[in-house]
C-alpha cells in the first residue's frame, strides 16, 4: 500500500520524522506528561524542521509536498506523541486560510515565516455558547476607518498558548453572509489568552481560549472580503482538519498496534507468550485489520486532494474510519493488557486518552455519518475540494520505480 501511494520522496521524508520523532520527541514524554501544559521548546524545535511548509509551494520557501506528504509527517509524530502530532495538524489548519484565501501581500509575508519555522499559525473559530456551529457564534468586528475592532472569545484553538498568528472567523453582519476572517498577531492590544485549562490527553499541546477586547486590527489584515468566514471556516476544516486528525489517529493506532504486539509477545502466561492464546491472537488480527483499512481510506483520501480531485467524501470516511478504529484497536489493548495497562510506566493508557481527542475536532462521528448519509442520498452540498482544487494540487512528485 505504501508502494502504490508514495514516491522516494516520501520514504525519505516518513524516515527523517521518524528517526527526529524518536531522539527528540520520544524523551520528552515524561515531562509533558508530569507538567501537563504546552511544551514551548519542543513545538518550537518541531516547526524550525521546515515542516509546517509541507502544503506551502517553493515560491514562498514552502517544501511543496503535499497532503499525503503532510499526512505523513502528522503520522510518524504521532505514533511517538500524539500532542506533537496535534500540534504540526493544528498549525496547518492555520496555513491553509493563508494558503486559500490570503491576498498576495498575505502570502508573502507569513508564508515564507511558517515554511522557516518562525510563525506558527492557529484558526480560530468555535466558541463557548455556540460549539460547533458556525452560523451561531457571536464574537464580531466592527468597521472603524481603516480597522477593525474585534470583541469576544474562541474556544478549543489548537496551539492557542504557542501560536504567534491567529486566523480569526467573527461575525460582521447578520447571516451566512455576515462571516469574516481576519489574521490577529498574538502581540496585538487588546488580545489575550485564557488560561489553560488541563485536559485528559494531548499533554504537551494547548487548545485553549483566545479573548479580544477591543483589539484593534488592520483592515490589510482581512483574509479576503468581508463575508467570506464561512468559507474559511468550512474550507479549512473539510480540506486540512478532517485530513490532518485522520494522520494523529492513524499515527495513534500505529502506536496502539506496535506497543500490544510488544506486550503480547514478551508477556508469558501459561509457559508460552500471551500471543499465542488464541483470543489474544484474534484481536490482534482485529487490530491489524482495523490498522489497515484506516490506512488505506487516508491515503487514498489525500492522494485525491493531492490529484486536485473531488474527495470531500473520501475525507470524510477517512476521519470517520481512522477515529474510530484506533479508539476501538485501544479498548482491544486494553483487554490484552488488563490490569498492566493501567499503569502509567506503560504508554497505552496514554494512548487510548489520546485518540479520544480527536473525535470531536473538524465534525463527530455522527456529522460524517450525517454528511456521507446525504452523499448517499444525493443530498450533498458541493465540493470545497473542487472549489479549491487549483489551490491544493501539487507538483507530481518522483514516482517510486522512476
Amino acid at each position: 500500500m505504501n508502494s502504490y501511494f508514495s514516491s522516494r520522496l516520501h520514504h525519505r521524508l516518513r524516515e527523517t520524522v521518524r528517526d527526529f520523532a524518536e531522539r527528540e520527541v520520544r524523551p520528552r514524554i515524561p515531562e509533558m506528561e508530569a507538567s501537563r501544559t504546552v511544551h514551548h521548546e519542543l513545538s518550537r524545535l518541531i516547526t524550525a524542521q521546515g515542516w509546517l511548509g509541507a502544503t506551502i509551494s517553493p515560491e514562498y520557501g514552502g517544501m511543496g509536498a503535499g497532503h499525503l506528504a503532510k499526512t505523513i509527517i502528522i503520522e510518524e509524530l504521532s505514533r511517538v506523541s500524539g500532542a506533537m502530532g496535534a500540534m504540526v495538524q493544528a498549525s496547518q489548519l492555520g496555513t491553509a486560510k493563508i494558503v486559500h484565501f490570503g491576498s498576495d501581500e498575505q502570502r508573502k509575508t507569513w508564508l515564507p515565516r511558517v515554511a522557516s519555522g518562525e510563525c506558527l499559525p492557529t484558526i480560530a473559530v468555535t466558541e463557548p455558547e455556540s460549539g460547533g456551529h458556525v452560523l451561531g457564534m457571536t464574537a464580531s468586528a466592527v468597521r472603524d476607518g481603516d480597522d477593525y475592532i474585534l470583541n469576544g472569545s474562541k474556544v478549543y484553538v489548537g496551539n492557542s498558548h504557542v501560536g504567534d498568528l491567529h486566523g480569526v472567523v467573527v461575525r460582521t453582519g447578520p447571516g451566512s453572509k455576515g462571516l469574516t476572517a481576519f489574521l490577529v498577531e498574538s502581540d496585538r492590544p487588546g488580545f489575550r489568552l485564557g488560561p489553560q485549562q488541563p485536559a485528559m490527553g494531548l499533554h504537551g499541546f494547548s487548545f485553549g481560549e483566545l479573548i479580544f477586547e477591543d483589539c484593534r486590527v488592520p483592515a490589510a489584515n482581512r483574509l479576503g472580503d468581508e463575508g467570506d468566514g464561512l468559507a474559511v471556516a468550512y474550507s479549512s476544516s473539510v480540506l486540512y482538519g478532517r485530513a490532518n486528525l485522520t494522520a494523529v489517529s492513524l499515527g495513534i493506532h500505529q502506536a496502539i498496534l506496535d506497543e500490544t504486539t510488544r506486550f503480547a509477545s514478551e508477556r508469558v502466561r501459561y509457559g508460552a507468550p500471551l500471543s499465542e492464546l488464541p483470543t489474544v491472537k484474534l484481536k490482534l488480527g482485529q487490530m491489524q485489520s482495523r490498522l489497515m483499512t484506516a490506512r488505506l481510506a487516508a491515503y487514498h483520501a489525500v492522494h485525491l486532494l493531492d490529484q486536485g480531485l473531488s474527495c470531500d467524501t473520501e475525507l470524510m470516511n477517512a476521519k470517520l474510519v481512522n477515529v474510530e478504529s484506533a479508539i476501538d484497536s485501544g479498548r482491544n489493548a486494553m483487554e490484552i493488557h488488563a490490569a498492566a495497562g493501567l499503569y502509567t510506566d506503560r504508554p497505552i493508557e496514554r494512548y487510548l486518552r489520546d485518540a479520544h481527542h480527536i473525535f470531536a475536532p473538524a465534525g463527530t462521528s455522527d456529522v460524517q455519518l450525517l454528511r456521507l448519509g446525504e452523499v448517499a442520498l444525493g443530498q450533498d452540498k458541493g465540493s470545497w475540494s473542487e472549489r479549491l482544487s487549483d489551490l491544493v494540487r501539487t507538483p507530481e512528485l518522483e514516482p517510486l520505480h522512476a
